[in-house]
């Protein structure tokens, strides 16, 4: 998957997530496992290894618990 269409999906679950506050990070990690393929994961990963400059803090966040 593109990269940046792969940032716009994580960002858009963070964006619709953000009202839990504190436990966001954990319910986008919830989601990303239940609902992403290991792929997109592993790319998500990549991602934020090559810097994840268009992601949310919160996805990077929610990356760690991956």
């Amino acid at each position: 998957m593109k990269p940046d269409k792969l940032a716009r999906m994580a960002n858009d679950i963070a964006h619709n997530l953000a009202a839990l506050g504190d436990a966001a990070p954990a319910a986008i990690a919830e989601h990303l496992r239940h609902f992403w393929t290991p792929r997109m994961r592993k790319e998500l990963l990549q991602l934020i290894q090559a810097g994840g400059a268009s992601l949310e803090p919160t996805v990077v966040e929610a990356a760690r618990a991956l």
